[in-house]
């Protein structure tokens, strides 16, 4: 095509096309229609209120921890965007401080040990995206065997400032204090 007007038209048709396409391919805007559906966990611990938001993904027969989840590297701590924590005061997370505000739960799985990432970037997809110098505080917590199976990965958080997540044959949880 020697014409310009024509070469510019074509590329336009195909950029909209590609558009349109990519925005067909988009998750369903109610979340609660994804494989990976979203769930809320909420306490109240010395007055501040601690809030867990994280996308809920199931076993289905694969192996999680050491397999669909890695060891030893960054994990968005369930599916879909990063699970957000949220409290409303200033908080210790395993005895160390955490201002109020709003945080990416990252977490690194071990066989022995995970580590608890509360990351600044409250709002990103997965772990794609995740910067350690945006890392307001790490702690270190000890993994324990569930009593039984876990299907779908499941935060639970208690009066006593205990956040547990739990998949598969695996939990960890830390403490949250004022």
């Amino acid at each position: 095509m020697r014409n310009p007007a024509a070469r510019f038209l074509l590329a336009a048709a195909l950029l909209l096309t590609g558009h349109a396409y990519a925005q067909d391919k988009k998750m369903p805007e109610d979340k609660s229609k994804r494989p990976s559906p979203p769930a809320t966990a909420t306490a109240l611990v010395g007055g501040a209120t601690v809030t867990i938001d994280y996308s809920r993904p199931a076993m289905k027969g694969r192996k999680v921890f050491g397999g669909l989840v890695p060891y030893n590297a960054v994990w968005r701590t369930g599916a879909n965007e990063a699970t957000i924590f949220t409290v409303d005061k200033p908080v210790k997370i395993e005895g160390q401080a955490l201002p109020a505000g709003k945080y990416a739960l990252f977490t690194i799985p071990g066989a022995t040990e995970w580590t608890v990432i509360f990351n600044k970037t409250a709002n990103q997809w997965g772990a794609y995206e995740y910067d350690q110098k945006q890392d307001a505080l790490r702690v270190k917590v000890k993994p324990m065997k569930t009593a039984a199976p876990v299907e779908q990965f499941n935060v639970t958080t208690a009066k006593a400032g205990t956040v547990t997540m739990a998949w598969e044959s695996t939990q960890a949880s830390f403490k949250v204090s004022k």
